[in-house]
């Protein structure tokens, strides 16, 4: 049967980079970087910019957190900088909230607005160039980005609840490395595996990764490593929480920028977009965590799990039926709570990501996905009637945006996320314990490592009378956090004036 007239299709997209030494390098502002992204994706489709209706935008990190730094400056309406350097005058200009779900979620968000008939033409783009402006603020005559976009802007916030706790900061939870490590060594623990076989299993996952990215033309870091290589300290690969060294880590020194065009059937058709560019969304889904404490299981993640099964069920596929996979890569343990719940390998020959991953092609802030969307685009038009996913992950494993992707015409579908978050939601969580005091044991741990070789230790513990949780500082026991077996021995918590702390039992 013949598709409705307002079923969203992707029409064209688009991806710019630049690495500073390298032939071509301008030191591109961010704006700069997503409108030449732009202007690829409108060139993709042949569609002329004064089409586009609607414009969005992932926000970048430094306008990411109330006390983020633009060290150039940057543009106060940055969709609409865009918008004027390609020559479009949008109605509606949109800055998303922060996160690295944002690009899959937005694709869900303006497809649905197109399918319902409230927007014909969409422009999503988004750009990072932190490389840039390190590089620049500290030169003798650093530009100023800074610039003033007149009209109307939808700025929907930080998005931080449940993602930013500052209660949690005091014990170091100050950054997205020591969160994760938490995750991770909690599913060391749950797999019962030694500090050395988990390394290993990391370095296996993530060496396929580098020789992805060894041939994607964007990639901040082509260069194909070993599954040794990627966990052995060396002065290149130094630590940075356990079980974390610096090439596991999303490498956001990146400049780049992604783009996608999206449009109602109707408007390709009357455009001449031609038949070989349309990609449609067959499966789609967006859902999010409890906070951090509040969790059932922190060595997992049933969010991720339950809209990779969402998109995939809309789709009417499994798993086995995708020629394609990028599972978000900012640390290995996103990537492992999708692969065990579907049984999937490192070793797959059809590969976990298209780019390469944040650690190696680059996460360019909350816009990774975006250059995730764009290649996987381009494969499945590469050949007709495959399928690819994408999982974008935001926050402390907090948000998962997914989307399938195929050039099989297909109707666009409702997806069921409310429904399926008032499942997850209606979950037994633990209580939390937020002043502990007696026997406990450890839940889970990470130690932080600064360039200096100080040592900060961070703790998850249950207590031991109930079993509620608490956040906990690690100090008195590095020697046990950093070389024996934490997970499971035995402390004692007590809190004083500086908040939480865990010793050895007596």
């Amino acid at each position: 049967m013949p598709l409705p007239d307002s079923t969203p299709v992707l029409v064209g997209v688009g991806q710019v980079s630049e690495r500073p030494g390298e032939p071509g390098y301008r030191g591109r502002s961010p704006v700069e970087l997503a409108a030449d992204a732009a202007r690829e994706a409108l060139d993709d489709a042949a569609v002329s910019p004064a089409e586009i209706d609607t414009i969005a935008a992932v926000r970048q990190f430094e306008n990411s957190l109330p006390f983020s730094q633009a060290p150039l400056g940057r543009s106060d309406n940055f969709p609409r900088s865009v918008a004027g350097r390609i020559g479009a005058a949008p109605y509606r200009a949109v800055l998303e909230v922060g996160g690295g779900q944002g690009p899959q979620h937005l694709v869900n968000e303006f497809a649905a607005t197109i399918a319902a008939g409230d927007a014909r033409v969409v422009l999503l783009t988004g750009a990072e160039a932190i490389s840039t402006i390190e590089r620049l603020a500290a030169s003798d005559n650093p530009p100023d980005f800074t610039e003033h976009a007149p009209g109307s802007l939808e700025d929907r916030g930080f998005g931080l609840d449940g993602i930013i706790t500052p209660e949690h900061f005091p014990y170091g939870l100050t950054d997205t490395p020591a969160y994760y490590a938490l995750f991770e060594n909690a599913r060391r623990a749950r797999l019962g595996l030694s500090r050395s076989a988990y390394a290993a299993a990391m370095g296996e996952l993530f060496a396929p990764f580098t020789r992805v990215a060894a041939r994607h033309p964007h990639a901040a870091a082509p260069v194909e490593r070993s599954a040794a290589e990627l966990v052995t300290v060396t002065a290149a690969n130094r630590p940075i929480a356990d079980p974390y060294t610096r090439y596991l880590v999303a490498r956001d020194k990146v400049n780049q920028g992604a783009a996608l065009l999206m449009m109602s059937l109707a408007a390709a058709r009357r455009l001449g977009v031609p038949k070989q560019k349309w990609v449609f969304v067959a499966g789609h889904a967006d859902l999010r965590e409890r906070d951090l404490l509040d969790r059932a299981d922190l060595s997992a993640s049933p969010a991720a799990v339950a809209a990779t099964r969402h998109a995939l069920d809309l789709a009417g596929i499994d798993m086995a039926g995708l020629a394609t996979l990028d599972l978000y890569s900012c640390f290995p343990a996103p990537v492992f709570a999708v692969t065990d719940a579907f049984g999937l390998s490192p070793a797959d020959p059809r590969g976990l990501t298209v780019t390469g991953g944040l650690p190696f092609f680059g996460g360019a802030g909350n816009n990774y996905s975006m250059h995730a969307i764009a290649t996987t685009a381009e494969r499945v038009r590469a050949e007709p009637g495959s399928y690819g996913f994408v999982g974008a992950n935001g926050g402390m494993m907090s948000k998962y945006s997914t989307g399938v992707y195929t050039t099989r015409p297909v109707t666009w579908r409702p997806d069921d996320s409310v429904k399926l978050q008032a499942e997850l939601d209606a979950r037994p969580a633990p209580g939390v314990a937020p002043s502990p005091d007696g026997p406990a044991i450890i839940e889970t741990y990470t130690v932080k490592h600064s360039r200096g070789g100080d040592r900060k230790g961070i703790v998850i513990g249950r207590l031991a009378a109930d079993g509620r949780r608490f956040l906990a500082h690690g100090d008195d026991l590095l020697d046990l956090l950093t070389e024996g077996e934490p997970i499971g021995a035995r402390v004692t918590a007590r809190t004083d004036d500086d908040g939480n702390h865990v010793s050895a039992s007596s």
